[in-house]
């Protein structure tokens, strides 16, 4: 009889594990519907108040393992061009090379690699581009709610939010002092597929 390395069958033992844990994790698209699903940002304007805005187009995916959460992941693709602060010509300027530069940079992704529960909160570690430029980056999310929905469907909702310094991600518009950073909020609804 051949025996197997130690290296080896540890390799496959985790590989094993690996499977059936996706196993129990059941996959989700994003519902993209702007009344169900939202990705937000708010940044200091002037220092007195915040200036909201919300990107109008992204869609995503996600698993959830309900036994063990920790085997879960989530992919958000944002449409840049789709930035919308309510303002035509701020959001031009948005669009354009002081911020966005949409042409060059037209989508914004993050893709999740890892997540650690912290009571009813989970951090949820993953790689966000923006501007060309990828960078780790956390948020902190909480379960909204999950069950079946009117039309035959499951659902699961959550929400995040972080916070980004636009210089990080080679942004370097001046915009004062007191918006360096901007506030990012998830909101997402899935449906299992």
């Amino acid at each position: 009889m051949k025996l197997v390395p130690l290296s080896i069958a540890a390799t496959l033992l985790a590989g094993a594990f690996a499977l059936s844990s996706s196993a129990t994790a059941d996959s989700y698209v994003i519902d993209t519907d702007r009344s169900h699903a939202a990705v937000t940002f708010r940044i200091k304007h002037l220092g007195f108040s915040w200036l909201n805005g919300r990107f109008d187009d992204f869609s995503g995916t996600f698993t959830f393992d309900e036994k063990n959460p920790e085997n879960s992941m989530v992919n958000v693709e944002i449409d840049t061009k789709s930035v919308n602060t309510n303002h035509a010509e701020r959001d031009k300027h948005l669009r354009g090379k002081d911020f966005f530069d949409v042409s060059k940079y037209p989508t914004a992704t993050f893709k999740s690699t890892g997540v650690k529960i912290n009571g009813d909160k989970a951090t949820i570690t993953g790689n966000l581009t923006l501007h060309g430029v990828t960078k780790k980056i956390e948020i902190e999310a909480e379960a909204v709610g999950g069950g079946k929905d009117p039309w035959g469907g499951y659902r699961q909702g959550f929400t995040g939010t972080t916070k980004i310094a636009l210089k990080d991600f080679g942004i370097n518009f001046d915009l004062g002092p007191a918006a360096q950073e901007v506030d990012m909020t998830f909101d997402i609804e899935g449906i299992r597929k």
